[in-house]
């Protein structure tokens, strides 16, 4: 029997995730929990996420019997990594380490930033991520209360969000860097507004990709990747409106995602 990669986020953001994974590795089956019934995680308290976050690991290991799981959600993973990785049976990969190494080799002037959640922002997971792939660059952090709210309604253009960007975003535009993290996994989904009021001069790193080579790397090394002759299954569960979650993540995700079921800790 196959055993699937299990990845979690708070809602529809950790899709960039699965996206990137399903493209990289296209014989791996798939089982996503978005928790769109407490999302979003970023102004709740780091007990509370832990908690939501060790809910849904222990159900993908129990009730989908994973091989792996992606903490696709900078939220979680920066407040409950080191939990789950003590606490579960299989590996874990987080959405952090590898996006703070594109980071670094991104950056020209050695003077980046990072955009992320309250929470993600505060639990100061980059800062040391950063640090210990290369200590000598500067890292500017900026929390963004409000984007996951617009992205998990579906609203990803217009004033609103263009005049809440440049408000959230003015200390990073200010510190001179020429890289900017998306520290969110629904900052994607605003990358052109984003880029807009950063400037052509900064490049943006989503971790998504680097996170599905991580994963290709670490399945490699444990001998648990899949024939390539095969074509993975791909399941999606909503702790919130299944039909809903299906609706706004076939527009985010692709046509993939056909329908989703209901989940519940």
């Amino acid at each position: 029997m196959v055993q699937p990669i299990g990845m979690f986020d708070s809602g529809f953001g950790g899709l960039t995730v699965a996206r990137a994974v399903i493209d990289l590795l296209p014989a791996e089956d798939l089982v996503y929990i978005g928790d769109t019934g407490r999302y979003p995680y970023g102004n709740k308290p780091a007990t509370e996420v832990q908690r939501y976050a060790h809910e849904i690991a222990t159900s993908l290991v129990n009730d989908f019997d994973v091989k792996l799981i992606v903490v696709a959600c900078n939220t979680a993973a920066s407040v409950a990594l080191d939990q789950l990785k003590a606490t579960l049976p299989v590996p874990v990969v987080s959405v952090i380490e590898p996006g703070a190494r594109a980071l670094v080799q991104a950056t020209r002037n050695r003077r980046a930033g990072v955009i992320g959640t309250v929470g993600t922002i505060d639990s100061g997971a980059y800062d040391k991520a950063v640090a210990e792939v290369d200590p000598a660059v500067g890292l500017v952090s900026a929390a963004c209360p409000g984007l996951v709210e617009f992205v998990e309604r579906g609203q990803t253009t217009g004033t609103e969000v263009r005049v809440l960007t440049e408000r959230l975003l003015a200390p990073v535009s200010s510190a001179g860097v020429d890289t900017l993290l998306l520290g969110c996994t629904h900052y994607p989904y605003l990358a052109r507004v984003i880029g807009d009021v950063m400037g052509p001069d900064v490049v943006l790193v989503s971790s998504a990709d680097e996170t599905a080579f991580a994963v290709r790397a670490l399945l490699a090394k444990s001998g648990l990747a899949e024939s390539s002759d095969r074509v993975g299954e791909h399941r999606f569960y909503s702790s919130g409106d299944p039909a809903w979650f299906a609706h706004l993540g076939s527009r985010l995700f692709g046509p993939e995602l056909t329908d989703a079921q209901s989940w519940s800790a």
